[in-house]
């Protein structure tokens, strides 16, 4: 029953991160991805914090700063980069191959064994995005190409080593440190590089408490405690239900129009994420079973 919940509550993260592309082009000023970034990450950060009362120790300085800038700092920002360079169907079909990756970076870092079953899931998922949110209007553009996969390589290898580097501490203050030191890492930038940041009016306030209060605070809380309890492999096949969730959104809200061939990239995506959690937890054990007798 744990388990279930687990996996239950984990996948919820992907659905509500599924809400970012919505929300950033109804409801922020267009053009400042660092700074937003930065909201999104600094405010639930301190909050977290404020909440758990502890502060890491400094021998984990280091690797929270690392875990900060790869989970947090240079993944917003490149995926917010993103957003606003490509259309949202080429953003999400790149960053989809961030399963992929933690294959790669949990075989290397972990010992966990790449299951054929996993590598053979998180295929299909790329290509259910594909069928799901490509369209003609998908044109290349160079650098949010480059901002779309540098993202999904940082959160990979983010994901791994919050794995790996597993303090004594609740998930809640966990996914506090990161946050806040992401946020901090990016606060001088934002100053710097985007200083024309408008003052937000009430419908910016509300873009950036959804994304810092639900999309970051609750949503990293329940994504870093399924990385510690279920392994990087299963929690990441989740990702695909990102872009699923902003397509519905897209058509929910927004009137956009469903095709028969959406439907069938959301029923692989679906198909993906079963199997690609299920061979997670074989590769997770694997790894487990590895460190035990190592």
């Amino acid at each position: 029953m744990t388990r279930s919940l687990d996996l239950l509550t984990t996948a919820m993260v992907p659905v509500v991160w599924g809400t970012t592309y919505i929300v950033t082009t109804e409801m922020l000023p267009d053009g400042f991805p660092i700074t937003v970034a930065m909201l999104r990450a600094l405010p639930a950060g301190l909050l977290l914090l404020l909440i758990a009362r502890q502060l890491p120790p400094l021998r984990w300085v280091p690797k929270v700063l690392v875990l900060g800038a790869l989970n947090i700092s240079i993944f917003l920002t490149l995926l917010f980069v993103a957003a606003y360079r490509l259309p949202g169907g080429l953003a999400a079909t790149l960053t989809a191959i961030q399963p992929l990756m933690v294959l790669v970076f949990s075989r290397i870092l972990l010992g966990a064994l790449i299951q054929p079953a996993g590598v053979a899931a998180a295929l299909a998922g790329i290509v259910g995005v594909g069928l799901l949110v490509l369209g003609p209007e998908a044109f290349p553009d160079p650098i949010g190409i480059a901002a779309a996969l540098g993202a999904a390589l940082s959160m990979a290898a983010g994901n791994v080593l919050a794995s790996r580097w597993q303090p004594s501490v609740s998930p809640l203050t966990f996914t506090g440190w990161q946050l806040t030191a992401g946020g901090m890492l990016l606060l001088p930038l934002a100053l710097l590089i985007e200083p024309d940041f408008p003052v937000p009016d009430p419908a910016n306030l509300a873009g950036l408490i959804w994304l810092g209060l639900i999309g970051g605070a609750l949503a990293y809380v329940f994504w870093f405690r399924g990385i510690a309890r279920l392994g990087p492999p299963t929690v990441t096949a989740f990702s695909f239900l990102s872009p699923l969730s902003a397509v519905v959104l897209g058509w929910a809200v927004l009137g956009q129009a469903l095709t028969p061939l959406q439907g069938l990239g959301a029923f692989i995506i679906l198909t993906s994420v079963w199997f690609g959690q299920r061979a997670g937890r074989r590769a997770t054990a694997t790894a487990n079973a590895k460190g035990a007798t190592a």
